[in-house]
């Protein structure tokens, strides 16, 4: 499993298994797409689904030796911490509820972890998870997949080089109408699962999207969450959590701002979208357009910065595949994050090093304990009234 890279080295691909996403789920196989499109990575085994047949048929679909596909994940790991062949990296694509369960599992067996958001369904969780990936001294990345895009990461940079000055506010949002009509009520499985408390935790539509914002806002402003004050509520008349949140934050350094989240907006299939506002200008960034930046010092015209176009900045160059005009999007932006995961992992096992400025931009165990603070200020402070509840993790 080695690869030649651009200069002419070799590498060794980064060896993962993969538990959830066997057929018929939507995440893995998006996540399968980003790890492939940049072959720095094998997936040579999984525990796909819990039902033996499914997961036998799964792994055989997409060319997973018989002898590596597991029906339970206990067993996954401990077999391929036995191997000398085994994984370096388990991928976890599961329901929420089995987040910290099988990222726990893994990091007992020595494997390194690359989750899917949420990190778990309680703050207790995750803060055991981030004592036991120091504990074992092991790399635990979390798939905050937005934090791929170039133009993303070139917000960051410029947020950090001053070029908005001070910033007074920050914002998020994450709006969609998938979920406007009871169609959890109806079995429709991805909907079921994530309005259910048992499994997708204490909120669905902060659990689900609202992280990714959450994610987002801190990212790009490099400012952590030290309260929040919540309003989160249930459009749909009998459905068990809610579907809607609208929440002020006070975030690190005196900024101010918002998280919105709705999953019943008609007319918005994915509306993914962060505004930071400064003393001397605003930037604004969306998924609808991922390619562009929209900058406004103040007291001039608004310039559209694009990917790959001229003042792209050293980040965004690395990140960008294809010249300007050749588009980019989702997949590309989540292959990012895996290329930049796999040479994380790689480096640590191997003993080498990756620059530190690049291990920032992954997302890690303690971004996603962040993530899950956020939820559970924000379901606490919902259920004071909106009081201003603390926020920042630890």
């Amino acid at each position: 499993m080695v690869y030649a890279t651009a200069d002419g080295t070799s590498r060794q691909r980064l060896r993962v298994g993969m538990v959830g996403g066997g057929r018929n789920a939507f995440i893995g196989a998006v996540h399968r797409l980003a790890m492939r499109l940049d072959d720095q990575i094998a997936l040579v085994a999984g525990a796909l689904s819990s039902d033996p047949d499914n997961a036998a048929a799964s792994a055989a679909e997409i060319g997973i030796a018989p002898e590596r596909s597991y029906a339970d994940y206990r067993a996954m790991a401990k077999a391929e911490a036995a191997r000398p062949d085994g994984i370096e990296a388990v991928v976890i694509v599961t329901p929420n509820h089995l987040h910290a369960p099988v990222a726990t599992a893994f990091l007992e067996a020595g494997i390194d972890v690359i989750c899917d958001k949420p990190l778990s369904t309680t703050l207790e969780e995750a803060e055991a998870l981030v004592a036991l990936t120091r504990a074992r001294q092991r790399r635990f990345v979390v798939t905050l997949n937005n934090t791929g895009y170039a133009m993303v990461r070139q917000a960051r940079e410029m947020v950090a080089a001053g070029e908005l000055g001070r910033i007074v506010s920050v914002h998020g949002a994450y709006i969609q109408d998938w979920l406007t009509k009871p169609i959890d009520a109806e079995g429709q499985k991805q909907a079921e699962w994530r309005t259910d408390p048992a499994r997708a935790g204490q909120s669905a539509v902060l659990a689900d999207i609202g992280v990714h914002a959450f994610n987002l806002a801190s990212f790009v402003s490099g400012f952590e969450a030290e309260a929040v004050s919540a309003d989160l509520f249930t459009a749909v008349p009998g459905r068990r959590l809610d579907d809607n949140a609208h929440v002020l934050l006070r975030w690190s350094g005196g900024a101010r701002g918002t998280i919105l989240a709705s999953q019943t907006s008609p007319g918005h299939y994915n509306d993914l979208s962060v505004r930071i506002y400064g003393e001397k200008a605003g930037l604004e960034w969306s998924g609808s357009r991922p390619e562009e930046l929209r900058f406004s010092p103040y007291g001039e015209e608004t310039r559209t910065l694009v990917r790959g176009g001229h003042g792209s900045t050293a980040e965004a160059r690395r990140v960008s595949r294809m010249p300007a005009a050749h588009p980019e999007g989702y997949i590309e932006a989540f292959a990012n994050f895996y290329r930049d995961a796999a040479d994380i992992i790689r480096a640590h096992r191997s003993g080498g090093t990756v620059d530190a400025a690049r291990v920032a931009q992954v997302p890690d165990v303690v971004d996603g304990a962040r993530g899950a603070k956020f939820v559970a200020a924000a379901v606490e402070s919902n259920a004071a009234g909106g009081a201003w509840t603390p926020a920042r993790f630890p």
